[in-house]
């Protein structure tokens, strides 16, 4: 059961480089900031993060249908999978293997008639919600289902959620859903994302994927830790040669102010089915709002005007 939430109101969106937004959400004296660090270079695929999370919320299965394009079956983040290991496959040279002075037959690729096999590696992925500094989906929500957490997350609240949508819409990264059931689920037609589980947090306990990753590629704890932490991974990676390493939405300047959740990459973030400059959806409304009043302003004077000019 998510805890309503009852802080004093305030607006949603944060100045860029905020550490904490829970404080500008009301928050008084909140905790660190939590979030995930992702570090794709470790993620083996083995989709128990995944599972973790369907079994504590509850979730729907997705079945066992190939997409007939990936070994993956579950194709992307849903309403009904809210953590989602993307297999990405690539005709490109993997990383020279790691000698272990033992007996080995060779890599196929060294066999004459293995063809094309050296020119291909796989990327393992672990997606979530980002649970970002400025989130559009929780400038736009008209019932305030959606709501910042005191450790910085954003959490949907069901019996608050009109579904309305207007969320899914703003979200720059897609991650937010709507859960579309025939079996009279009573979450039918409602908003549905990653808590963070937010219920977990509340016991002092790890998240259930991060829990479960047998490979700490996905890692919890503070976000300004995880960021330094991420930060002398991607150092590490570029000493070793792996030179395409680099981290996706850990920089506090960037469109959304940065997130709780972010990941370190090996390769464009495009590959990874990611936006390449994600930009909160709601960042230009102030401008926007300026603009407008200023235009109807304008409009107020010229019609003084004319009415003025016609009584004379």
């Amino acid at each position: 059961m998510i805890p309503h939430y009852h802080p004093e109101p305030a607006p949603s969106h944060q100045p860029f480089g905020s550490t904490n937004p829970a404080l500008d959400a009301g928050w008084a004296a909140p905790p660190p900031r939590k979030g995930f660090f992702t570090d794709t270079s470790i993620c083996i695929g083995c989709k128990a993060c995944e599972v973790a999370c369907k079994e504590w919320n509850q979730l729907p299965a997705d079945g066992f249908d190939l997409l007939g394009t990936s070994y993956d079956n579950t194709g992307g983040l849903s309403a009904d999978s809210w953590r989602h290991v993307a297999f990405i496959e690539q005709r490109k040279p993997a990383r020279p293997p790691v000698e272990l002075g033992m007996p080995t037959m060779g890599p196929p690729g060294e066999q004459a008639e293995a063809g094309e096999r050296t020119e291909f590696r796989w990327l393992m992925s672990s997606n979530v919600c980002k649970h970002c500094t400025n989130a559009g989906c929780l400038d736009v929500c008209p019932t305030g289902a959606l709501f910042r957490t005191e450790f910085g997350t954003v959490v949907v609240q069901d019996d608050i959620c009109n579904g309305c949508g207007y969320c899914v819409a703003a979200c720059p990264f897609g991650v937010i859903d709507r859960r579309i059931t025939s079996n009279g689920d009573k979450q039918a037609g409602l908003a549905q994302k990653c808590t963070l589980c937010y219920d977990r947090l509340g016991a002092d306990q790890t998240p259930a994927c991060a829990q479960a990753c047998p490979t700490q590629s996905i890692q919890f704890g503070d976000v300004d830790e995880l960021r330094e932490r991420a930060q002398q991974r991607v150092e590490a990676l570029h000493e070793q040669g792996v030179m395409d390493a680099r981290l996706y939405s850990a920089d506090p300047s960037d469109g959304v102010g940065g997130a709780g959740a972010f990941f370190l990459l090996l390769d464009e973030p495009e590959v990874y089915g990611l936006p390449p400059d994600p930009v909160v959806t709601t960042a230009d409304l102030p401008s926007m709002m300026r603009h407008a009043a200023a235009a109807a302003a304008g409009l107020l004077v010229a019609a003084a005007a004319v009415f003025v000019g016609r009584r004379k």
